[in-house]
């Protein structure tokens, strides 16, 4: 017996604006048989294939502290770390730490306009050329 992941929960003050901000980050789309509404408690977001899905759900406090749990993002085919670092900034993104280095390796942490961090990495176009 296994357990499989249904989808990937967040605690959010406004479910509808992250919703919005992720599925622009990862290219997710809601269910048009179900749209997310800007007044509902809950909202999905998917990848186009359904396999991977998001959640965000309206609650009444803040984030705290640092996130234990946070999404690595990988650049798709098209560009690299530093495009999708300026693409995300754009959307909204904030920047919370830049961990690369002089070698072209590392990361940036970034967090989303709740302040959940998350981090973009090289694309695999990038790590393959060293």
């Amino acid at each position: 017996m296994t357990a499989l992941i249904s989808h990937t929960s967040f605690d959010s003050l406004d479910a509808h604006a992250q919703s919005v901000f992720w599925a622009k980050v990862l290219d997710f789309h809601e269910d048009p048989e179900d749209p997310n509404q800007p007044d509902d408690d809950e909202c999905m977001i998917s990848s186009a294939d359904g396999s991977q899905r998001l959640l965000f759900i309206n609650v009444p406090d803040r984030k705290q502290v640092k996130n234990r749990v946070h999404l690595d993002l990988q650049p798709a085919e098209v560009g690299g770390r530093d495009e999708e670092l300026a693409r995300l900034l754009a959307l909204g993104a904030t920047e919370v730490a830049d961990r690369r280095l002089p070698d072209g390796t590392g990361w940036v942490v970034l967090a989303d306009p709740e302040g959940n961090e998350f981090c973009i990495l090289r694309s695999e176009a990038e790590r393959s050329a060293v």
